[in-house]
């Protein structure tokens, strides 16, 4: 199933919780939350404390992705915070497998996402063992990139393997993310789409209905 994961990291945070009702009110039942940490990326973001309080409000998927260095330290934090899933890179732990045992066994679902530069190989052998695959089509840390084109051959070779092995692995896609590529990531093999500054636009209600509109429309066209 194709669905729009709005980020957070590009809503009116004087706003947030009236947006976050906005999204819910047109459907949207993933919302992606950015945590970033100031040395895994060079930008903070926010962490443990807008999480709770959001998930008083809020009935959506909590897609938390941690781009911060050594997430294992958290994973219990952000669990009873309200994650529904937790995503960590490959890149910024000691130990990937002993992490994704932790998430799991924490109850909630797991990702991995791995950064533009980083081979669809590093994490090949855990496709059977996470829920979903974060690629990462801008380098992490700053919303309103340009989408980087040597990243659509990597979510080609993820749909593919996972396709070979026959798994229910979800592909997301992160970074740039706009009227132009969405096809382009889509048409590659991703079916969770998530957007900054693609959706949190002047209109959040038109804009999150045209952009579900288009990922409807680029599905139906996919075999």
């Amino acid at each position: 199933m194709y669905q729009l994961c709005p980020s957070i990291l590009s809503a009116d945070f004087n706003r947030l919780g009236e947006q976050i009702k906005i999204l819910e009110n047109e459907g949207v039942k993933i919302l992606h939350i950015d945590v970033m940490d100031g040395d895994f990326v060079p930008s903070i973001s926010f962490g443990m404390p807008v999480i709770k309080s959001i998930r008083k409000e809020s009935k959506m998927f909590f897609d938390v992705h941690l781009m911060v260095t050594e997430p294992e330290r958290y994973i219990r934090d952000f669990v009873e915070c309200g994650a529904d899933s937790i995503t960590v890179h490959a890149e910024a732990c000691e130990d990937l497998d002993r992490t994704i045992e932790l998430i799991r066994a924490a109850g909630v679902k797991v990702g991995v996402s791995i950064k533009p530069a980083t081979p669809v190989n590093d994490i090949s052998h855990l496709l059977d063992e996470v829920d979903m695959v974060l690629v990462m089509t801008v380098q992490p840390g700053f919303g309103g990139q340009k989408y980087l084109e040597e990243c659509t051959e990597k979510i080609q070779e993820l749909r593919e393997l996972i396709d070979a092995e026959g798994l229910d692995t979800q592909i997301q896609v992160d970074g740039g993310i706009n009227e132009e590529t969405l096809s382009t990531v889509m048409e590659a093999g991703a079916n969770l789409i998530v957007a900054g500054s693609y959706a949190f636009r002047e209109n959040l209600a038109e804009s999150v209905q045209g952009i579900q509109k288009k990922i409807e429309e680029i599905s139906k066209t996919i075999s």
